[in-house]
């Protein structure tokens, strides 16, 4: 499945990050707990399970979570997901090692170095925008941002989910129609610092940068556009977002 913050259980786990910051540790649990039992799928399940495991104070407990949401990490057959063995291969490895388990501590930590920096996503690429452009254009980097507007980017962004796509097209500047534009990255890229475990483990919106341009190669005109109840929240979370932008 695509990740989406409109998702059912991807907006129970976001309710309850906000109960543990706000220092109600049982109402997050109530949350987690009800998104992995309602969860209806194997990347449902592996995200409830990573975020019963965080909020466990038990090592054991945590143990069995962060492996029970490795199990369905490893069933679902997306990037999206992959973007996250290295964090739960370190989770895992800490809790042996909190348990005495020295040897099954390094394994993990073996495993985790396999996949570090890691990107196994192949495309296609999207980039969303207002801009009105054309095949074989251009997009490089130095723009400002469409959250701070006083910073001028030292990369251009992208994403493998057209939906996340679409979403950064409604968010950006601008007065023209929402354009998605299939690219191909011109450079070396890497994982969207900005997003990579973060309050989500891994890369789940497969966000990427590149200091090269990128090119455009064709054009989508079909995804799921958010509603506008659902945009409007979305904007509001991102003006009152105080984090750093990793630049």
């Amino acid at each position: 499945m695509e990740f989406s913050p409109f998702n059912h259980v991807v907006k129970l786990c976001i309710h309850g990050m906000i109960m543990e910051e706000q220092n109600k540790p049982e109402e997050a649990e109530q949350l987690f707990e009800k998104g992995w039992n309602e969860a209806t799928n194997d990347f449902e399940k592996f995200l409830a399970a990573y975020y019963m495991a965080r909020n466990q104070k038990i090592v054991s407990a945590r143990l069995k979570w962060f492996e029970i949401a490795l199990e369905h990490a490893l069933k679902v057959d997306d990037d999206s997901a992959k973007s996250a063995f290295h964090s739960l291969y370190l989770k895992i490895a800490r809790c042996y090692e909190e348990l005495s388990y020295p040897e099954k501590a390094k394994e993990y930590d073996r495993l985790a170095i396999s996949v570090q920096d890691k990107i196994f996503d192949k495309g296609p690429f999207y980039h969303g925008t207002k801009a009105d452009l054309k095949i074989d254009d251009l997009l490089t980097a130095g723009g400002n941002s469409n959250y701070k507007a006083e910073f001028k980017m030292n990369h251009i962004y992208f994403t493998a989910l057209i939906n996340g796509a679409g979403l950064a097209a409604a968010l950006a500047k601008g007065d023209g129609p929402e354009r998605v534009y299939i690219v191909e990255p011109t450079g070396i890229f890497e994982n969207d610092p900005n997003l990579t475990d973060k309050k989500f483990p891994g890369n789940l919106t497969r966000s990427y940068r590149s200091e090269a341009p990128l090119k455009i190669i064709g054009e989508v005109t079909d995804w799921n556009k958010p509603g506008s109840e659902e945009l409007q929240k979305f904007r509001g979370k991102l003006e009152n977002n105080k984090g750093e932008i990793i630049n």
